[in-house]
């Protein structure tokens, strides 16, 4: 039996038809594993001491309202534990960067899944451009020039911020759409760092696939079909999910990458591929293993668990 915390977003937040983080959960438990659940804004670093206001947690896989149970919550010190789930959402910004800084004091004698010092320096949108061969072409800037330049290379455009999660923020710009320079305006209003501009890639019409990568090699494949009238596939922002079959250029892709994401030690990662390009990949707390599983694929739940129990042997 292991002891696991998870660091997550309230456990009654959730939708658990769709989290991969309660699947996660239910495996643990089916394994008989010691469950506590507790939010990073309870992380506490004193001394050498990282702790965190935790409860013992019971997850049932039933509607959102009846699928958890919480015991009462006491301090507990992290180093007791033998596995942490680093699975907070994004935004990725200076809070998420001190979380990983606080969990780096105790990785990896107690495992942290995905390393946190590796997910500080691979969010999703800067880890991909190691990887220019394999992506749609990319600018990374706040200069206007370059961005406007970009534009008139390429046409149609996608705009958006670079450490945005869930679909949020991003923008499609026409070939003749006048949007451009306001569009621009409010994104330096609101984001300090830099935007990502990348060629607009009709075959997103197709769908956007998601492919998860457990321990560097690829198990699944969900589309994300976006819905009518939108540009973005998320499921957060409407996208029709099913199951995919992996490509010949999916497995390319996915052996290029392999060999960053075991140096890394990065244990479940979730890649995101539009026809044959390589757009992101999902380090902090990547989603679609439920999807793939009611859908008729693996369940990775439980070659996630299996990697973690290797580790701890």
């Amino acid at each position: 039996m292991l002891k696991v915390a998870v660091q997550m977003d309230h456990v009654a937040t959730i939708n658990p038809r769709g989290d991969s983080t309660f699947a996660m959960m239910l495996e643990a438990q089916a394994r008989g594993h010691a469950l506590l659940h507790y939010t990073p804004d309870t992380l506490a670093l004193r001394g050498d001491t990282v702790s965190a206001l935790a409860a013992p947690i019971t997850v049932l896989d039933k509607p959102k309202g009846e699928h958890f149970t919480l015991g009462e919550a006491t301090r507990i010190d992290l180093s007791t534990q033998d596995v942490v789930l680093m699975r907070q959402d994004p935004p990725f910004d200076m809070n998420y960067i001190t979380l990983t800084h606080l969990l780096d004091r105790i990785h990896p004698q107690t495992l942290v899944v995905n390393p946190p010092a590796a997910v500080r320096n691979a969010p999703e949108k800067i880890l991909v451009t190691d990887f220019p061969e394999l992506m749609p072409p990319t600018l990374v800037t706040r200069d206007r020039e370059m961005i406007h330049a970009f534009r008139q290379e390429h046409g149609n455009i996608i705009v958006k911020p670079l450490y945005g999660n869930g679909g949020a923020g991003v923008f499609f710009i026409q070939e003749g759409d006048h949007n451009l320079a306001s569009l621009l305006e409010l994104f330096e209003s609101n984001y300090r760092e830099p935007f990502m501009i990348q060629r607009y890639l009709p075959d997103v019409r197709k769908g956007d696939k998601r492919i998860i990568i457990i321990d560097g090699e690829p198990v699944a494949g969900l589309n994300r079909v976006p819905a009518d009238g939108e540009a973005r596939s998320n499921m957060h922002a409407g996208g029709r999910p099913e199951i995919s079959e992996l490509t010949a250029r999916d497995l390319e892709i996915c052996a290029a990458i392999a060999p960053a994401l075991k140096e890394r030690d990065m244990i479940f990662v979730g890649i995101d591929v539009i026809g044959d390009y390589l757009t992101e990949i999902n380090v902090t707390s990547p989603t679609g293993i439920r999807e793939i599983k009611r859908f008729g694929g693996p369940d990775i739940a439980v070659m996630i668990w299996n990697a973690i129990e290797k580790r701890r042997g």
